[in-house]
């Protein structure tokens, strides 16, 4: 070989066809990765809206107290196997279900995760736990 000459690198026609596939494959994975991507990540309301759904669709009911009502957040308190829970809930974005007089509340109910009980509801898109009795007319 001569010290001058440059390295050529020779590549047959099945070479060329491997690093094409080899290429468009990385590609196609670089793709389905990000659309993945994209679709694993939530908002926050939607995250919520799902946990709300999971704990109608599977939660465990009890009776619950509702202690306060402010702006948009519900706080409530509730009993599991012996052990006191208090909790809030936002509910802005439950507002067209939320009773104009909470003074008219009889019983509140609380879905609550089995697993874990300091994950519960008072109020979702498909349930109330609200409980309203109307005024007899006299």
């Amino acid at each position: 070989m001569k010290p001058t000459a440059a390295l050529t690198l020779s590549l047959t026609a099945a070479d060329g066809v491997t690093l094409a596939l080899a290429g468009v494959l990385v590609v196609l994975v670089a793709v389905m990765g990000y659309r993945a991507w994209q679709a694993s990540r939530v908002s926050p309301e939607e995250r919520e809206r799902r946990r709300r759904a999971a704990l109608v669709a599977h939660g465990k009911m009890g009776d619950a107290t509702l202690t306060e009502f402010r702006e948009d957040h519900v706080f409530y308190a509730y009993l599991v196997r012996g052990v006191e829970y208090t909790a809030s809930q936002d509910v802005s974005m439950l507002k067209s279900q939320v009773p104009p007089d909470l003074s008219l509340l009889t019983a509140v109910s609380v879905r609550y995760d089995p697993r874990n009980p300091a994950n519960s509801i008072v109020l979702a898109e498909k349930w109330t736990g609200l409980h309203i009795v109307e005024k007899k007319q006299r």
